[in-house]
């Protein structure tokens, strides 16, 4: 167990003995406050933390943290703590706690940060908060969690101390405790601290399977609706056996996409927690715990590729790649400049090829051209809207996590508008050269209304990423906003009248 030296404060700030009236309590002697770090002052676990930020920085150094675990938990925590780096400045608080924290410091209590990290980590935590006076953490030798914790905060604390943590493993703690304060604790754990009797203070958890369906972004499956156009385009709109197959394809690329959404947000925690508009994502906020992300994502990888295996050797090969590029984009090339627009048109693209792969249609060199040029076109939107925002701010140096400079927005635009356009070319010689030469559509001219919806929305983009009214993710826009929503129907309704026809009308 390591106990940090004091820190300077106010007057009065430690050891005093007199009596004071603490809001939410009964009158009685000013007994320490003692704060957990995990979960509690923290929205994020320090040692989950710290491996990924040694991962990022080196995936081999996982063999490496391998032969550090069999040597205890105290020194595994030690050495993450010492190759982990960490930017402790931006790691997510729970504003609501520090607010009661300062209050109590303002009364002359002593505020003690007790955690089972690493003395390394605690310092740089003190070091951002100097509320706390001091710290009492782990030392490479002794984990100071559960029962060893409780033990030694009654040796420390023979007067009694008040308590905030969070999970199970403090019950023991909150035994000896005089006061429970439980910071969004699971409604299990909380129950039984209060079986005590204890007087208690709670600080409610915002629910957590919010945050998991919006770390998820299940908004984005709206993408996915993509594996469906190979099959109405290939005439097979009448075939139940193709929507199945079709469907199948849609829901393994789903959860192989949100998964890869969660991974994607792991590995750039820092990048987004810097960003202005990224650092209110679930993981970068704290909203959504890293235990549950991580889970979440190998969960998802497994059912998705498990699925994609069940609808063929095809769809699984396809899948597989659209996953590798994924990992590629994420982990690396993300961070080139006008490389990363074209990758995500890639990725959209990749979509048609699993919806092919899914319904065994004709592969149609057009479409999968003009996905490419319409996608990259909305992922320079993206960019835009973020080097714009930049500029707003005032910021001159290359983009977080990017390898965009806000000078870059007029090349940005140019580029963007030029894709958009030759999307929509691109379409119409579809149109010309391959629909309306093939007896698989009922009514293919019904689907000369498809380029005028694409003008009106790629219009609608542009003209709004310039106004700056652009959400950072167009897709994300599209599916809120009510134009864009009549325009999709639009397009839905000439694509379902080219498959199934009208009858009587002759076309």
């Amino acid at each position: 167990m390591s106990l940090a030296s004091p820190l300077p404060s106010g007057p009065g700030a430690r050891g005093r003995d007199d009596a004071a009236a603490i809001p939410g309590r009964d009158e009685g002697p000013l007994v320490p406050l003692v704060v957990d770090l995990d979960g509690t002052l923290l929205r994020t676990d320090l040692l989950l933390e710290g491996v990924v930020a040694i991962l990022r920085r080196n995936v081999l150094m996982l063999f490496a943290m391998l032969a550090w675990l069999p040597r205890g938990r105290a020194y595994f925590k030690r050495r993450v703590a010492e190759h982990a780096a960490l930017d402790f400045a931006t790691l997510p608080a729970n504003e609501e706690l520090l607010a009661y924290i300062a209050l109590q410091k303002t009364l002359g209590r002593e505020i003690v940060l007790a955690t089972a990290a690493d003395e390394l980590m605690a310092r740089g935590i003190v070091e951002r908060f100097p509320l706390f006076d001091r710290a009492v953490s782990s030392d490479g030798l002794v984990n100071l969690k559960g029962e060893v914790k409780a033990k030694a905060l009654a040796a420390l604390f023979p007067r009694g101390f008040d308590y905030a943590g969070n999970a199970a493993v403090d019950l023991p703690i909150w035994a000896r405790a005089q006061r429970v304060i439980l910071v969004e604790t699971p409604a299990s754990v909380a129950r039984a601290a209060r079986a005590g009797g204890r007087p208690s203070e709670e600080f409610a958890a915002a629910p957590r399977l919010r945050a998991l369906a919006k770390g998820l972004r299940l908004h984005q499956w709206a993408k996915n609706g993509l594996v469906f156009v190979p099959m109405l385009l290939g005439g097979l709109a009448g075939s139940a056996g193709a929507w199945a197959e079709a469907g199948l394809a849609f829901l393994s690329l789903g959860l192989v996409a949100s998964a890869s959404y969660l991974l994607n947000d792991l590995w750039d925690l820092p990048h987004d927690r810097a960003h202005w508009s990224k650092r209110h994502r679930p993981l970068a906020s704290g909203r959504l715990p890293l235990a549950t992300g991580l889970a979440a994502t190998v969960g998802g990888l497994g059912l998705g590729l498990g699925l994609a295996a069940l609808a063929g050797p095809a769809v699984l090969a396809a899948l597989l790649a659209y996953l590798a590029v994924t990992l590629a984009y994420s982990f690396s090339l993300k961070r080139v400049p006008m490389l990363d627009a074209l990758i995500l048109g890639g990725l959209f693209t990749l979509r048609l090829v699993i919806g092919v792969a899914a319904v065994g249609g004709a592969w149609s060199p057009w479409l999968l051209t003009f996905s490419m040029f319409l996608f990259t076109s909305l992922s320079f939107a993206k960019r835009h809207t973020e080097l714009r925002g930049a500029v707003k701010r005032g910021r001159t140096g290359q983009l977080s996590g990017r390898g965009y400079r806000p000078a870059d927005e007029p090349v940005v635009l140019a580029f963007g508008i030029a894709a958009g356009l030759a999307s929509i070319v691109i379409f119409i010689l579809y149109l010309a050269n391959e629909a309306f030469r093939h007896a698989v559509l009922s009514a293919p001219l019904a689907l000369w209304a498809f380029p005028l919806v694409l003008v009106l929305f790629m219009g609608r983009i542009w003209l709004l990423a310039g106004r700056d009214e652009l959400h950072d993710d167009p897709v994300a826009f599209a599916v809120k906003d009510r134009p864009s929503l009549a325009l999709a129907a639009v397009a839905g309704l000439s694509f379902a009248v080219a498959a199934f026809g009208l009858p009587g009308w002759g076309l």
